[in-house]
């Protein structure tokens, strides 16, 4: 290791090492207070979900108050070496041909149970393959309401999961998700349609 008080220079201690110049003398930034609240606050989410990635946290963030950027979250979590159990393959693509809505959510505080669900897809790996994991979360409440697990990624799993949590808890009056093709497809979107559920989507993933 680079030692200041020896009689070589540490520019040449650095090249004897194989260092950079830059690495030796890098000192990393302190971390704000806001930064560490907000690191502690992401820290015990990630224990109630260990499922969701930066996306998700950022909404439950949100709907506890806590305005932060989607990347400023993914940031953290690369600084706390937190990541969602399980990396999901490309599930938010769209449906070819049919309707995206609008996003509901920004600017939106979230006051109350049932104000606001969401669901989200991660896949599970297994010794041959992997299975797919949905679930609904309040996001006042924080609640994971309904899941399923699907071999496939047809929506008919969502669906069920939706339409057991609209049994046990009654409706919210907005749902958000992705623009994932599930949640795209008619037949999802005609079960929110029918509960007069306002329909809200994000980005791509």
């Amino acid at each position: 290791m680079i030692d200041r008080a020896h009689k070589l220079s540490v520019a040449r201690q650095a090249k004897l090492l194989g260092f950079s110049r830059s690495s030796v003398y890098y000192s990393p930034r302190p971390v704000s207070d806001g930064d560490l609240a907000l690191m502690r606050r992401i820290d015990e989410l990630h224990l109630e979900y260990p499922f969701a990635g930066s996306r998700m946290l950022q909404g439950l963030l949100k709907g506890e108050g806590l305005e932060v950027g989607r990347l400023h979250v993914a940031t953290l979590m690369k600084k706390m070496s937190i990541e969602a159990i399980y990396r999901r393959p490309n599930t938010s693509k769209p449906a070819p041909g049919h309707k995206i809505y609008p996003y509901l959510l920004r600017k939106l505080a979230v006051t109350r149970p049932n104000q606001v669900w969401a669901m989200d897809i991660t896949y599970i790996p297994m010794a041959r393959g992997f299975v797919y994991l949905c679930a609904v979360v309040d996001w006042f409440s924080r609640r994971v309401l309904s899941w399923r697990l699907s071999i496939t990624m047809e929506a008919d799993f969502c669906i069920e999961a939706v339409e057991e949590a609209l049994v046990r808890y009654g409706k919210p009056e907005i749902f958000n998700t992705d623009q994932g093709s599930q949640f795209t497809s008619i037949d999802f979107t005609n079960v929110l349609k029918k509960a007069e559920i306002a329909i809200s989507m994000d980005g791509k993933g």
